[in-house]
């Protein structure tokens, strides 16, 4: 069957692009859904056309799924069909002159100064116990001090943090190492964080036999730290806990905040480039927009003939 396509193609974006585990994850539900969408209908990517591919596309925009989605689907059919033609699955490239329904041009949610200070505030109060609040306080201030994904952040090394760094070395997207500098807060964060949970992971060791965990933020979980999910629950807690709308505040909230704050402040777009781990400065300047917007409504709201 031609859904066994799926399986070698995702290795092959695993071994060739160093494609995240994320990423692979989201094509594997985006082909696995095309599958069986095509399946219902006696199809298979073996021997689905270029009109087939287009219907799929358009039960998609009928059951509602933003225009985003929809270009993700189809950017997983591209991939996964220039993959079949070079491998010799198929003689032909159903999905290549199919153009895609663009994106949202939608510009990142952000948060004031004055919010990330309630944030932080908050997460120093947030938690049933002081080892909560440690690690509360140590994850919003490091997000905000550097700008992480959360995925970057939750997994973190604890090899990464001892020494009292002033440089936090990360590991991004597709194994890309960038350098990221600490502030003065969130270094004081990191170290009450760090011997708190050092003490913790003693106990553990002494009283249970628990071998230490080799990541900053750890868990009993499978995947053996902090999870993706639940930090974001924490967050929409401590946003509660600050006074701000929790549908506004996400741990990419947090990532945009750090980057618009330091635009604000006179930062370097390529240095924001950088500390952000893009790999195209394009994906960095939609944060001169966010500025150009905040820009517009002061003009509009304070100047004295831009009132009616």
């Amino acid at each position: 069957m031609s859904g066994d396509w799926i399986s070698p193609f995702l290795d092959a974006q695993a071994a060739e692009l160093n494609a995240a585990r994320n990423t692979l994850l989201a094509y594997g539900r985006d082909l696995q859904d095309c599958a069986g969408w095509l399946a219902a209908r006696g199809r298979a990517f073996d021997d689905a056309t270029r009109e087939d591919l287009e219907a799929y596309l358009i039960h998609l925009d009928a059951q509602g799924m933003a225009r985003a989605t929809r270009a993700r689907r189809l950017s997983a059919l591209k991939q996964l069909y220039r993959f079949a033609y070079e491998e010799g699955l198929r003689a032909d490239n159903p999905a290549i002159q199919i153009k895609g329904p663009g994106r949202d041009k939608k510009l990142p949610q952000t948060l004031s100064m004055d919010e990330v200070e309630r944030l932080l505030a908050a997460a120093e109060k947030q938690g049933r116990g002081a080892g909560d609040r440690l690690r509360n306080s140590c994850l919003i201030q490091m997000l905000y001090a550097t700008g992480m994904r959360v995925t970057e952040l939750v997994s973190l090394p604890v090899s990464a943090a001892r020494g009292n760094p002033e440089l936090l070395l990360i590991m991004g997207k597709g194994s890309k190492e960038r350098m990221v500098p600490l502030s003065p807060p969130a270094r004081a964060a990191l170290i009450a964080w760090l011997a708190h949970r050092d003490v913790e992971q003693e106990v553990a060791r002494v009283e249970h036999g628990t071998p230490p965990s080799r990541f900053l933020f750890p868990s009993r979980g499978k995947s053996g730290h902090l999870t993706r999910v639940r930090f974001f629950t924490l967050i929409k807690e401590i946003a509660v806990a600050a006074g701000i709308s929790p549908e506004t505040v996400t741990p990419h909230t947090l990532r945009h905040a750090f980057a618009t704050h330091l635009l604000q402040n006179g930062a370097d777009l390529r240095a924001i480039q950088t500390l952000l781990g893009h790999a195209d400065i394009a994906t960095t300047e939609i944060y001169t927009h966010v500025l150009d917007e905040r820009l517009k409504a002061l003009v509009l709201d304070n100047h004295p003939l831009a009132k009616p």
